[in-house]
């Protein structure tokens, strides 16, 4: 097998007395969809905010390609190619969704210390705002402010705020969440479609959703790894189903 686009090693995240994430090691190789999934207060959510660089570890060590990313700032690890979606929708709703996305791609300049040089003469990141709106499937709403878009769409915006910095690899948070069962068929075609280029981190409840996309999955449960393997592996668990398939329930 080849080396791992992204690996951690024995990484651990406290809270006080509280251990979220406890020293775990997991691989996840490039150009996969790797799906996390448990029950409540498993930790998944914290595993995210660790690779995203929204909270820091307190302890091991977090590798992308030939970077050490443990104690490197979010803003970095996005620079970097590492692209991230919330729980919650987290756009402008008074903006565009060219607006959106624009912020998006200009997060991937080196600096913002350009004072006397117009927004609109960044030629380069219009274009990646565009073909951004063109992978989530939004170009036709290029003028629409966030607000006016239903949920499904707002959820498909976040991702293409994630697609205009160039990311090569996503951690997506439950994207299918709080949607109906059309808008999550057209977020399920959606990370197919990204994920014939890109390596993606999945948490998500829907099982089905989750099964149809991964190409490989890791069970957390109280902070730990409980198994890792293919999606026939895990679903044939006896460990897995007696710890979650059989009783699923919201994430922290």
């Amino acid at each position: 097998m080849s080396a791992p686009l992204l690996g951690i090693e024995n990484l651990s995240k406290t809270f006080g007395g509280l251990v979220a994430v406890d020293n775990i090691t997991i691989d996840f190789q490039a150009s996969k969809v790797h799906a996390i999934i448990g029950p409540n207060g498993a930790g998944k959510t914290t595993l995210i905010n660790l690779l995203s660089g929204d909270l820091p570890p307190s302890g091991g060590r977090i590798s992308f390609k030939d970077h050490d990313l443990t104690d490197m700032p979010a803003f970095a690890i996005s620079q970097l190619g590492i692209g991230r979606s919330y729980q919650n929708t987290n756009i402008f709703p008074e903006f565009t969704c060219l607006q959106n996305c624009w912020l998006g791609a200009q997060s991937r300049l080196s600096t913002s210390m350009r004072f006397f040089r117009p927004a609109k003469a960044y030629t380069e990141i219009r274009e990646r705002a565009e073909q951004a709106l063109v992978l989530c499937g939004l170009d036709g709403r290029i003028d629409t402010v966030a607000s006016a878009l239903n949920y499904g769409e707002q959820r498909q915006l976040e991702i293409g705020m994630m697609l205009a910095s160039v990311p090569e690899l996503l951690l997506l948070d439950e994207p299918l969440a709080g949607m109906g069962a059309d808008e999550s068929q057209k977020m399920i075609e959606l990370i197919k479609r990204l994920s014939l280029e890109r390596t993606v981190i999945l948490i998500e409840h829907d099982m089905d959703a989750v099964f149809a996309l991964a190409d490989s999955l890791t069970v957390m449960v109280n902070g730990k790894v409980l198994a890792t393997g293919t999606p026939d592996e895990i679903r044939n668990s006896q460990d897995v189903q007696d710890a979650y398939l059989g009783t699923v329930e919201d994430d922290e």
